[in-house]
């Protein structure tokens, strides 16, 4: 029973990022390993597809999408756009927090609102074959099954977690407190514009952490 608790903690009290022979030596290498390159594009390729399943189920979406829904139906243009257009903004509100990109940061950018854009009409049928309750927590895994891949790659953050991250070292505040506040200011402001709000995002925001520790804990077992 002891040991059960203990393998439990480990798993889920993580709190860093692990390495392996594939993760690079530092966040700002802008000449990684192939190897480390196609594993970070293939976590955010995995990224995109948990977020394109959370858009289909119609159950509610992650923070950010709410407003890349909300933003998209405002301006006529597709989810996968208004993610890009998002994450650009976001990166700009980087320079007054003195932080710097990396090779993963652009990457980011790029192939998540590609992969949305692209998918999205493609598997609109999983919510005539799935319930939107599972479509709604097999998107929260894969989302954290690509971030674990991603971290560890280890090329940088997302803008995002970049966002605030900076904002928590500059205002020395809590990053949990910081998380929190930007992300319901984002959903509130998502949801006026139309975004979709429902159970989906609340079970994302209760599993993602979870997730990502059981990702961070066991993708450097598949290949040490």
């Amino acid at each position: 029973m002891k040991s059960n608790l203990k393998l439990i903690s480990k798993v889920f009290l993580i709190t860093s990022v692990p390495k392996t022979t594939w993760s690079s030596y530092k966040a700002h290498n802008i000449t990684p390993k192939l190897e480390t390159f196609f594993l970070l594009c293939f976590g955010l390729f995995l990224f995109g597809l948990g977020e394109s399943i959370l858009v289909i189920s119609q159950n509610g979406v992650t923070p950010w999408t709410v407003l890349a829904e909300g933003i998209a139906k405002k301006f006529n243009i597709g989810v996968g756009l208004s993610t890009f257009y998002i994450s650009c903004i976001v990166l700009i509100l980087w320079f007054p927090l003195k932080l710097k990109p990396g090779l993963g940061t652009i990457m980011n950018i790029i192939i998540i609102a590609l992969t949305m854009g692209s998918l999205i009409p493609l598997i609109q049928f999983f919510n005539e074959i799935f319930n939107p309750l599972f479509l709604s927590i097999l998107g929260t895994f894969i989302v954290a099954f690509g971030s674990g891949i991603y971290l560890i790659a280890n090329l940088g953050p997302g803008t995002r977690d970049g966002l605030m991250t900076g904002i928590s070292k500059k205002y020395d505040k809590p990053i949990s407190l910081i998380r929190f506040s930007i992300e319901f200011f984002i959903v509130f402001l998502g949801w006026l514009l139309g975004g979709t709000f429902g159970i989906g995002t609340i079970i994302f925001a209760i599993f993602i952490g979870p997730f990502i520790s059981l990702s961070l804990k066991f993708i450097p077992m598949l290949k040490k």
